[in-house]
């Protein structure tokens, strides 16, 4: 049942008035800061507001411009929309609190111009959760990348302007390919409407719906897959909440999950055996991407080369094509989204207290930042897939899929990137509990400011509190299974 609603458009709006009220209050940092916080929370909370109508089977609907019947930009809000829209805004509220700590200890330039973009490209995320039809789908997701650029080369260096050259070139190059993908469905179907049947009829060419699937898998380059990843490493020289936000807010993987299933349908998926490469790809990036991150001493390359892979398990969960597979994928969006973040803020929180930024650095450091650390943990184990931690929950359901439909060998690729993860993780761990500090250096506390500390410590706490507590997210992954099923 479709429930005619503005609240997905506010989602969105509230954003974008958000942009505006910065720019009016940039000659007052702590308004800005405060319009920004501000923005973020309330868009959360309108997030949360369709909770129960959603978790009912209903669907918000709302057309903000129609040209034609085939030209428009609209949203609804279903279960699988809903949930990345949860996620994602509850990531950016504690990115945006993050922010306000991290800029403000290192004095950081052009704060109005960092929290416009931020506010740009959280408005367009949620137009990615909500869209309604692939044109709706390839505009929010161009606009997240042309507002993440100012983000990416924040500190205007050399070195920043040719990473984030290489990062336009991933993100807008190929998203060509995106439009060129939704083009041809258009072409083969008549309709852009996502449609969680599938939207193509009986009787189209197997091939041009193949090549249509591959094209789909390459233009939606933000979820980072092994030989298409290099535009996340090239982010990496953005600020520290810049970077949590693009590997934490899984808009790529969220896109093909669109894609697989709201264009094609999982009965066409698996005529035509179109999860298969899915699989593959996803399992040679699981462990390419784990094993890079094991060679890396920078603690934040370290860390994306993780995201790399883990996003990679949401990609595996939707092509075993069977429902726990696709529940443990649905659960990882949230799952690897609370963990990464928490990893990613105490590598800031790190650099900002100590200025370090090397893995080899930080032996001895639980003694000085004890919370920070014990966050990092926790954090950590979640990754690796320990329960009682949230990690573990969409990691069994992966499991139990790739049982089901007999691929073992993707259940090999689970628990050989979890023996990786623990072994670039847990050396962490150990060294900054349990070995001394460099000669020179003294056990007092120095934690990161408050605004930098809070957040961390929140979403610690989650990578518990969503093992003992996944039901709204376990209920939501059913009704997705209903609908796609």
């Amino acid at each position: 049942m479709e429930i005619e609603s503005i609240r997905p458009f506010l989602a969105v709006a509230v954003s974008l008035l958000g942009a505006v009220l910065i720019v009016v209050t940039r000659k007052s940092p702590s308004a800005r800061e405060w319009v920004s916080l501000a923005s973020s929370a309330l868009m959360f909370v309108i997030v949360l507001s369709m909770i129960p109508q959603v978790l009912a089977g209903k669907v918000f609907v709302y057309s903000l411009v129609t040209l034609n019947s085939v030209i428009s930009i609209s949203f609804r809000v279903d279960a699988m929309g809903l949930l990345f829209a949860i996620t994602a805004s509850f990531l950016w509220l504690m990115i945006t609190i993050y922010s306000i700590g991290y800029l403000r200890a290192l004095k950081e330039h052009a704060q109005t111009r960092y929290y416009l973009c931020f506010a740009m490209a959280l408005a367009a995320s949620m137009g990615v959760a909500f869209a309604s039809n692939l044109l709706t789908l390839y505009l929010s997701y161009e606009l997240v990348g042309f507002f993440y650029y100012p983000l990416v080369v924040h500190k205007e260096t050399k070195e920043a302007f040719v990473k984030g050259n290489r990062y336009v070139f991933y993100i807008f190059v190929l998203g060509k390919i995106f439009m060129l993908a939704s083009f041809l469905a258009y072409g083969l179907s008549g309709t852009l409407d996502l449609n969680p049947n599938g939207i193509f009829p009986p009787g189209v060419d197997t091939t041009l719906l193949t090549i249509t699937f591959l094209l789909f898998l390459v233009g939606i380059s933000k979820a980072a897959m092994v030989p298409f990843h290099a535009w996340l490493p090239a982010a990496m020289v953005g600020p520290m909440p810049v970077v949590a936000a693009l590997a934490v807010i899984d808009i790529g993987a969220f896109g093909i999950l669109r894609a697989a299933y709201f264009v094609f349908g999982m009965e066409t998926l698996r005529a035509l055996d179109l999860g298969f490469p899915l699989v593959i790809f996803s399992c040679f990036t699981i462990v390419a991407a784990s094993i890079m991150a094991l060679t890396k001493d920078d603690l934040k390359a370290r860390l994306v080369y993780s995201t790399i892979g883990q996003i990679s398990y949401t990609l595996l969960g939707a092509a075993l094509l069977v429902s726990t597979g696709l529940t443990g994928g649905i659960l990882q969006i949230v799952n690897h989204g609370i963990a990464k973040v928490t990893l990613f803020f105490c590598a800031g929180a790190i650099f900002v207290a100590s200025g370090k930024t090397k893995v080899s650095e930080l032996n001895g450091i639980g003694k000085q930042m004890p919370i920070t650390m014990t966050a990092f943990a926790l954090g950590a184990f979640s990754i690796i897939g320990i329960p009682p931690f949230a990690g573990f929950i969409s990691k069994w359901y992966l499991v139990l899929g790739a049982v089901e439909v007999e691929q073992y060998y993707a259940i090999g690729a689970l628990v050989l990137s979890s023996i990786l993860s623990a072994a670039y993780l847990l050396p962490i761990v150990y060294a900054a509990f349990f070995r001394d500090l460099p000669a020179g250096e003294k056990p007092e506390r120095r934690e990161a400011p408050v605004y930098m500390l809070a957040p961390l410590i929140i979403t610690a706490i989650g990578t518990l509190a969503l093992f003992f507590a996944p039901s709204i997210f376990l209920d939501l992954a059913r009704v997705v299974i209903g609908e796609v099923g």
